[in-house]
């Protein structure tokens, strides 16, 4: 990609208003600050932050369903992408994960970006021993994960929060191929490899039917 991927370009691509785009330029400078005490993403990819981190994770908003109204991020790290998507409104979004330091971070940036989120500290397979009605949130229409574990562990850490009409999105890598193959034994989901807009040849898994596959 030819030329420094900015803030602007994002805005052309995505149409976010002034406003929320100066919300996220602020969110990207206090992720660069509280980067030199705890690692939040990788070292090198913050020169390319709008592009690795803000398109790829902005890129799932147009490809959950429209009436979704409950996302569940797990593993949300430093937010992508569920930070990201519930600043550009894509409804309530609770943010999952287990490391108490990136809670504090998660917390200090859905103040300052004004989100509709919530953090949750916990493990994503704590939440789902649990029974429904002591769950932090309620079922979610929409499941999202990045760079979290290898599609088949994914799969089944995420299942036992999925209902009938949950759609998960997962943005993978150059090895979408291989980790497609390690799910070959479900045969009840309906799987969509959707091209990303961040880099050739990764894509995005747009994924229904996890519960059929339950109650199999």
């Amino acid at each position: 990609m030819a030329g420094k991927y900015t803030a602007d370009a994002f805005q052309s691509d995505t149409g976010v208003s002034r406003e929320t785009l100066e919300r996220l330029e602020a969110y990207v400078a206090l992720l660069t600050m509280w980067q030199r005490r705890i690692n939040l993403v990788g070292s090198r990819s913050l020169g390319d932050i709008w592009r690795r981190h803000m398109l790829d994770s902005a890129q799932l908003l147009d490809l959950g369903p429209a009436s979704a109204r409950v996302w569940v991020d797990v593993g949300s790290g430093a937010g992508f992408p569920g930070l990201v998507l519930a600043a550009l409104g894509c409804g309530k979004v609770f943010l999952i994960e287990k490391d108490a330091r990136k809670c504090v971070f998660l917390r200090e940036a859905v103040r300052l970006l004004e989100a509709d989120a919530e953090v949750v500290e916990s493990r994503i397979e704590e939440i789902g021993e649990s029974r429904q009605e002591d769950r932090p949130f309620p079922p979610p229409q929409v499941i999202t994960a990045r760079a979290l574990a290898p599609l088949d562990r994914l799969l089944a850490m995420v299942a036992p929060l999925c209902g009938t009409e949950t759609v998960c999105l997962f943005p993978k890598g150059l090895d979408v191929g291989r980790e497609l193959t390690t799910i070959a034994k479900y045969s009840k989901l309906a799987v969509d490899e959707l091209p990303s807009r961040t880099a050739a040849r990764a894509a995005v898994l747009r994924i229904r039917g996890l519960a059929d596959e339950n109650r199999g």
